[in-house]
C-alpha cells in the first residue's frame, strides 16, 4: 500500500433538525469538527437533471480512524466540506486490518 498524505483539512458535517422559529422544524448542516484527509479522485459522470446538467465525481477520502461511537468518526449519513465543495459520504470502511485509517467513498456533485 502506498503511504498516506493527510494534507487537506475537511469539515465533517451532519444534518440536524432545528426549530424554525415558527413552531415547525427545519434541517440544516452542522459542523462537527475538522479532519485532516487525503482526497483521491475517482470516476466521474454527467447526467441531465432538468433544466441543468449535473456532474458527479466519486472520491476516496482517507482519514485517521476513530472508535465506532466517537463523534469524529464519519458515517454514511454525513458529508465533508472543503470551502464550497461538498463530498457526500456514501460508505465508510477500515483501510486495512490494523484499522489505523478509514476510507470514505464520497460523491461530489456540482450543477452546470
Amino acid at each position: 500500500m502506498s503511504p498516506i498524505l493527510l494534507n487537506r483539512k475537511l469539515v465533517l458535517e451532519e444534518q440536524q433538525t432545528v426549530p424554525d422559529g415558527a413552531g415547525g422544524y427545519a434541517t440544516q448542516w452542522v459542523a462537527l469538527g475538522a479532519l485532516w484527509a487525503e482526497v483521491k479522485m475517482g470516476m466521474g459522470r454527467e447526467r441531465y437533471a432538468d433544466p441543468l446538467t449535473v456532474s458527479q465525481v466519486m472520491h476516496r477520502v482517507t482519514v485517521r480512524a476513530a472508535p465506532s461511537d466517537a463523534p469524529s468518526r464519519p458515517r454514511a449519513t454525513q458529508r465533508f466540506r472543503d470551502g464550497n465543495r461538498v463530498f457526500q459520504i456514501l460508505a465508510v470502511s477500515e483501510r486495512d486490518a490494523l484499522g489505523r485509517y478509514l476510507i470514505c467513498l464520497t460523491q461530489e456533485e456540482a450543477g452546470a
